[in-house]
């Protein structure tokens, strides 16, 4: 049977048109590597969707699953449940406050955020949210009218009461300023100014990743996060950080908010609390706002909410990532994952920027350095050159995730030195095919 003909005619792939789609079967993985029917391997340079942490086949946890999936498979949220409890516990030891939180579990990133929509709602009794303009928070309606990026559009008219606000982007400055301290500077006075307009006493939250994850790995510059938090708690806001990309160990620390030591009010995760093994995604909110649900009812609820294999799933997982020091790692190889994408960047003139942090790479690729013109446009289907690029990755054996004109270098946090170097030569001579190609 022709598997590939099977897939292309019965499922539908998202966010692509289906026609062109011609990307490997992957039946097995094992480590940072992906493997077809035929038995050729693919390094997987994104950890698919900056999710799988720890790698493929890590033994831990196929040994966690099966041992959850023999012993209870599904418990009824209403239910208190061992590994609810215990995982809940282990998270709540993470989050960045001293009084600690707790977790409502969901089943994805997009749920995480779509309740933490209710949550603020609930808490303030304020209607609107704020979020930027480069963002992606899911794909549902609620997480859709929080997304600024086109991914939104499919989803309009969506739910009312979201606004949205331009972040700094040094690279691309909104703000029309090469200085990072400048564009620190606009781009709050910007968002006290968005504040003003819709009145900070009717705004319950705003909504931020702290790394902008699919929509370019935008680091932002020193200050910012910090001045976010500052104008939250002037205007008695909640900062909600989307840290379903971020979370667990990709920026080298479990969260961005305790690498960047700015602290929000409620954090959703989802993808490395398990390193995608099983679905499981969650919103952690600090006690304080927590405790208003103890005599009210929570204003939200899913069927697969903490589900016995997910969150078992994700006990293993932070074993792993304790007992392998994996976090720890990510930042100490920062320095060298940095200086082998920025000689790449030296050697090819399409690569326009390297920037990230961790073990969380974006480069933005582009026509001409000097103007700056993306290889691929905005809100735009891939332009043939990118389109010619991700064609030429898989033929070198590499897969990396793509967005715009932006490729996202986000390994597996276990992948080691030589793998790193392997994936950054065959990313080499994938752009030296294209570069022929474009002149």
């Amino acid at each position: 049977m022709d598997l590939k003909a099977l897939h292309r005619k019965r499922v539908l792939t998202p966010w692509q048109a289906q026609k062109p789609l011609d990307p490997p079967l992957v039946v097995r993985g094992e480590g940072v590597w992906l493997y077809d029917e035929r038995g050729r391997r693919y390094l997987d340079f994104s950890a698919g969707l900056v999710a799988v942490n720890l790698g493929h086949g890590h033994p831990r946890m196929a040994r966690a699953i099966a041992e959850q999936a023999a012993t209870l498979a599904y418990a009824a949220p209403s239910l208190f449940h061992d590994k609810r409890a215990l995982l809940a516990e282990a998270l709540s030891q993470l989050a960045p406050w001293p009084e600690g939180g707790r977790v409502f579990f969901t089943p994805s990133g997009t749920e995480a955020n779509e309740d933490a929509l209710k949550f603020v709602r609930h808490l303030t009794g304020r209607f609107k949210v704020l979020a930027a303009y480069r963002s992606f928070h899911g794909a549902t309606h609620g997480a859709a009218a929080l997304t600024g990026e086109n991914r939104r559009f499919p989803a309009e008219p969506a739910i009312p009461g979201v606004v949205h606000f331009f972040a700094p982007y040094p690279y691309r400055s909104p703000f029309y300023t090469e200085d990072p301290r400048e564009e620190v500077a606009r781009a709050l006075d910007h968002l006290e100014r968005v504040l003003l307009h819709e009145d900070p006493k009717r705004v319950a939250a705003i909504f931020l990743e702290p790394v902008v994850g699919s929509n370019g790995v935008i680091v932002y510059p020193e200050g910012y996060l910090q001045g976010v938090r500052e104008l939250c708690h002037r205007h008695g806001i909640l900062l909600v950080f989307d840290e379903v990309m971020t979370g667990f160990g990709r920026v080298g620390a479990a969260f961005a908010a305790l690498r960047f030591g700015v602290v929000p009010d409620l954090i959703t995760f989802a993808k490395g609390v398990t390193s995608a093994y099983v679905p499981l995604g969650g919103v952690l909110l600090r006690e304080g706002l927590a405790q208003a649900f103890d005599e009210v009812p929570l204003p939200t609820g899913h069927t697969y909410a903490g589900h016995p294999l997910a969150v078992a799933a994700g006990l293993a997982a932070l074993e792993a990532y304790r007992e392998e020091g994996l976090w720890e790692r990510a930042r100490a190889m920062e320095g060298f994952f940095r200086s082998a994408l920025e000689e790449l960047q030296r050697a090819h003139p399409l690569v326009g920027e390297v920037r990230g942090l961790g073990a969380f790479y974006g480069l933005e690729l582009v026509k001409d350095r000097a103007s700056k013109e993306p290889l691929s446009p905005w809100h735009a289907p891939f332009s043939p050159a990118m389109q010619a690029l991700l064609k030429a990755l898989f033929q070198e054996g590499v897969y990396l995730l793509a967005k715009h004109n932006v490729l996202i270098v986000a390994p597996p946090l276990t992948i080691r030195e030589e793998e790193f170097l392997e994936g950054v030569e065959r990313l080499s001579r994938a752009l030296r095919r294209v570069e022929v190609e474009v002149g």
